[in-house]
């Protein structure tokens, strides 16, 4: 079974900036789709930012200009670089893969941006 397996969180002002690594058991080259989701309290679970296997990226657009994904897949790793983080952008942070053969989850990272 394939485990994914973030981190980077934390606690963060207004402006800051965060860095969310996911490392996947398995090759992410072989994935289709390889995203980041986000869910805040009370509210449902929305995309974030996705890269799609050809190479291009989808954003959300509450955070365009501001995150950026990006993957190695020599260290089968997907990151999610976060600037100017808002209050609204506190949340639990997920990544997922869509892959040949399942879709795993991983278990999130929690972002909280606060003075």
């Amino acid at each position: 079974q394939v485990q994914l397996v973030e981190s980077g969180g934390g606690l963060v002002q207004p402006g800051g900036s965060l860095r969310l690594s996911c490392v996947a058991s398995t090759s992410i080259a072989r994935a289709y789709v390889l995203g980041w989701y986000r869910q805040a309290p009370g509210k449902p679970r929305e995309l974030v930012a996705r890269i799609i296997s050809g190479g291009s990226t989808n954003y959300a657009d509450s955070v365009k200009g501001r995150f950026t994904i990006s993957r190695d897949n020599a260290k089968n790793t997907l990151y999610l670089q976060m600037n100017s983080l808002k209050p609204e952008d506190t949340a639990v942070y997920y990544c997922n893969l869509l892959l040949p053969g399942g879709e795993p989850w991983g278990q999130g990272t929690q972002v909280t941006v606060s003075s």
